[in-house]
């Protein structure tokens, strides 16, 4: 297995994000983005990435934040949202040079893309896949589902999955009611899954450390949510 820390520059920012492939499986492989929750980029998502690549996928874990690092303090990771909540610009910017390292690499197939995300990493796979990005697939969890530009779902190419817990209290009925218009009013093979019992980063074990209220992990709504996800990659990027 190959895992390489690779520099880039997006939003005129330096980041550095983590490929992990099986770079001894013959012929290209379909290639998954994978979106970090809003603190930053930290080895749960790394290794959601090299899980990925165990399967056959290769993955990209992308920095939105620059430099590699996770920011220390929830006020601070706030801060840093808000802009991209207000106008998604800066964050479909920072996706798109993250998709363009994974896309460049030898072992992807360029066809064959997918975005997946945690938390703001699932705003951030759809925000990009609002911009009109060649992925085939887009898969949030407990992602935020809000957009400050719900018209450009239009431009959305590929298939759309985001699992979300039914007591998770930052995305409440209402923003699921408004998602639902808007993948209705473009037209899209949408699904949205709610899972009874689990609150806010339902996939994150360090979530129960937080000390936030409806923060937690759940371990059978991560597991039920990842099996929906390979369901989707099976149908859009081919059964590995």
């Amino acid at each position: 297995m190959l895992t390489e820390d690779i520099e880039y520059r997006a939003d005129g920012v330096r980041m550095i994000g983590q490929y992990v492939v099986d770079d001894t499986k013959p012929g290209r492989q379909a290639g998954v983005l994978v979106c970090h929750e809003g603190p930053g980029l930290t080895e749960h998502t790394k290794k959601i990435a090299a899980r990925l690549a165990g399967l056959g996928y290769a993955a990209f874990a992308m920095d939105y934040h620059g430099d590699g690092k996770p920011l220390a303090n929830p006020a601070d990771t706030m801060a840093r949202l808000a802009p991209w909540r207000a106008d998604p610009t800066g964050i479909r910017a920072r996706a798109t040079a993250a998709l363009a390292v994974l896309k460049a690499r030898k072992e992807v197939d360029p066809a064959r893309l997918a975005a997946i995300g945690y938390c703001f990493g699932g705003t951030t796979a759809l925000e990009l896949g609002r911009s009109g990005a060649d992925i085939k697939a887009i898969v949030g969890f407990h992602s935020g589902l809000a957009t400050a530009r719900p018209q450009d779902a239009a431009n959305i190419k590929g298939k759309v999955l985001v699992c979300i817990g039914a007591d998770d209290p930052i995305i409440p009925p209402e923003q699921r009611a408004d998602f639902e218009k808007e993948m209705k009013a473009a037209n899209l093979d949408w699904r949205l899954q709610l899972y009874g019992g689990a609150g806010h980063s339902f996939t994150n074990p360090a979530a129960d450390g937080r000390g936030m209220k409806g923060f937690f992990f759940h371990e059978a709504t991560d597991r039920r949510s990842w099996n929906a996800m390979i369901e989707l990659f099976n149908e859009t990027l081919g059964e590995i």
